[in-house]
């Protein structure tokens, strides 16, 4: 495996830990939500270092449906994450509290919120789009493991939907709920699982849908 392979890895799946991680506010503590958030925002950045290069391809070619949906989720995930980063340095009250901002929280907790649970599921779709990666590495299975690891990706993404209504996402979607509810009582291993199924959820959506674009293509050259 190429050093750069190894460093996307190594970014990659942190990132994918931290942003499940950053949904449990209240259940990690305010001060480990923002350290965690300056490590997002790090890890982030270095990804977008490490793929400079699609950037600088941004011009360049012709724009493909797959293309115009991939080129439209990283813009719409770079200006969430601009946005969570503004909004969360005014609400911070440990990791960025040296720096000289005051009032403002009112506003930056909305779109602290709204930029969270949409970052949330935009990521979960583009990691969807390049699946086919991850595929790529078990495509020497037997047919019958292959299709044993549909149906696992199949039951999570129907766990997904029904952990998508319990966790009450389409309200803070569209910022109907203005706080989010945890529920303390239950185990937090079951509100992680909840979360890591609604990531599944939009994986498959992300990942079926760039099949369908791809697909689309090849039928039109023919």
């Amino acid at each position: 495996m190429k050093k750069k392979q190894v460093l996307r890895i190594v970014t990659d799946v942190p990132m994918t830990a931290a942003l499940v991680l950053l949904m449990s506010y209240s259940l990690l503590g305010e001060a480990a939500h923002e350290w965690i958030g300056v490590a997002m925002l790090a890890l982030f950045v270095t990804h977008h270092v490490l793929n400079r290069r699609w950037f600088r391809g941004l011009f360049k070619g012709k724009y493909t449906p797959f293309r115009i949906l991939q080129t439209a989720l990283v813009l719409l995930i770079f200006a969430g994450m601009i946005g969570s980063a503004v909004s969360g340095a005014v609400l911070s009250r440990y990791a960025l509290d040296f720096l000289p901002i005051r009032g403002g929280r009112a506003w930056a907790r909305e779109v602290h919120m709204l930029c969270a649970y949409w970052g949330f599921v935009l990521m979960s779709l583009h990691l969807g789009l390049h699946w086919n990666m991850m595929l790529a590495k078990v495509r020497n299975v037997g047919k019958t493991q292959t299709w044993l690891l549909r149906i696992a990706a199949l039951a999570v993404a129907v766990y997904g939907i029904y952990a998508f209504a319990k966790q009450d996402i389409l309200n803070y979607l569209l910022l109907r709920n203005h706080f989010v509810f945890f529920d303390f009582d239950a185990p937090r291993i079951v509100f992680y699982l909840d979360y890591i199924a609604i990531m599944g959820l939009f994986i498959f959506i992300g990942h079926y849908l760039a099949r369908w674009l791809r697909r689309g293509k090849k039928d039109m050259q023919r």
